[in-house]
């Protein structure tokens, strides 16, 4: 049978902390206790080691003990399934971290960083500047509109807010702007009485 964890007290030498610890003791053998056979099982279905299962169950017992210092829970068997889960989750998340050291040194795994072919950033920066020109020959509202979208990332009521327009002419807006956008592009004449 496993000895529930030393409870240390503030202050031992007052008799409040002593019946507290006592009264900790009483209920941690006779409420948790019973729950170790499921307890086991139910940590051993993550997969650990039997010492590994073992240090999370001494663990789980601290933190039970801890939070009953206070106030005895009313449901022990929640607490400690909860506190077991809760224990478990931030292990694995502990084990996703990547430590720093072993990103530091990425030339020496010598892995081929994907860099785009010169030909390929050439044709990205004129795109951008052809963007950048079509963008320019928009009208201001179509142009702020399509930036607050596209660029900030605001919502169409957001954009709706702070344009002081409908919900409804923001999206007639956008439409409109990304059609003139794309004529623009792909060098069609820009006709928006069709869209009226």
């Amino acid at each position: 049978m496993v000895e529930p964890p030393d409870i240390n007290c503030a202050a031992p030498n007052e008799l409040r902390d002593a019946e507290n610890a006592f009264r900790i003791k009483l209920w941690f053998i006779r409420e948790v206790l019973p729950l170790e056979g499921m307890l086991f099982q139910f940590l051993s279905r993550s997969g650990r080691s039997r010492a590994d299962i073992e240090d999370l169950r001494q663990d789980i017992y601290m933190r039970v003990c801890a939070a009953a210092q206070d106030e005895i829970p009313r449901q022990t068997k929640a607490l400690v399934f909860t506190t077991a889960r809760n224990l478990l989750i931030d292990q694995v998340r502990r084990e996703q971290i990547v430590s720093i050291e072993s990103v530091e040194n990425l030339d020496f795994l010598n892995i081929a960083i994907e860099e785009p072919a010169p030909d390929r950033a050439l044709i990205a920066r004129e795109e951008l500047r052809r963007l950048q020109t079509a963008l320019e020959k928009l009208p201001e509202r179509d142009r702020n509109v399509i930036a607050m979208q596209k660029v900030e990332g605001l919502s169409i009521r957001e954009i709706a807010v702070r344009t002081q327009m409908s919900e409804r002419t923001v999206k007639r807006t956008l439409s409109e702007g990304f059609r003139a956008l794309a004529d623009l592009m792909l060098r069609e004449p820009l006709d928006r009485r069709r869209t009226a």
